[in-house]
């Protein structure tokens, strides 16, 4: 019997030192996952926003799963240190709930990556027609054209069917040069072709979001897979 002990507790320590540094590389794919969702959020909150209101929760997602796995991950090590049957099945358990959420980001983001030019073009025509320069839909649509120097959908003259144009004319946040800009000539759409960003938002957006919503997807994708 007690030779059979000798024999055991040698396979026995193999086993928690491997799981320790699978518990301690699963912390890091936390930190990874936390960082991309705050990635994701920060790059992309105004993008989302402006194309749907009922958008995508990856990074949300990511940023929720995180956090979970940077203190389940402790978990684990001390779990695994302990030697403590419970805490071990508590820890499988919650690997599984964590590798479906890592699949719900990963999807939500494929879905909506693909779903991006069905919803801009409506949700952005909108936009420009409710524009007032003061709700937080005005303000993403002023971030949009200000960051990626573009105006209105596939150019400034989509300005000219806004109520907003009547009376203000194209929106400052269309200048090239703000300091170059006044309501007199914006009003004017001929003068304004000189003073505004002659390229529209529509491909510039749906190029950007699906680029960057497709890393968030793969990154997700990638460590939930590696958890397998």
């Amino acid at each position: 019997m007690a030779s059979r002990r000798m024999e055991t507790k040698p396979v026995i320590t193999c086993l928690k030192t491997l799981l320790i540094i699978y518990s301690f590389v699963f912390w890091i794919t936390g930190v990874i996952l936390l960082a991309v969702g705050v990635w994701g959020k920060l790059t992309l909150g105004t993008y989302i926003s402006l194309i749907a209101e009922n958008s995508t929760n990856a990074p949300y997602v990511l940023i929720g799963t995180g956090t979970t796995i940077i203190v389940f991950g402790l978990f684990g090590c001390f779990a695994t240190c302990r030697g403590s049957p419970w805490m071990l099945k508590l820890y499988a358990m919650f690997l599984s709930l964590v590798f479906l959420a890592e699949l719900v980001a990963g999807i939500s983001g494929f879905v909506f990556r693909h779903e991006i030019k069905d919803t801009f073009l409506r949700t952005y025509t909108e936009a420009i027609q409710n524009y007032n320069k003061n709700d937080e839909r005005s303000h993403a649509v002023d971030n949009v054209q200000e960051s990626l120097s573009c105006c209105g959908i596939q150019s400034y003259t989509n300005w000219s069917t806004s109520p907003y144009f009547f009376k203000h004319g194209i929106p400052t946040s269309c200048c090239m040069n703000s300091s170059d800009c006044n309501t007199q000539d914006l009003r004017n759409m001929t003068v304004a072709a000189t003073k505004v960003n002659q390229k529209g938002c529509y491909d510039l957006v749906t190029s950007f979001m699906e680029t960057n919503m497709g890393i968030i997807a793969g990154v997700a994708f990638g460590i939930a897979f590696s958890q397998l």
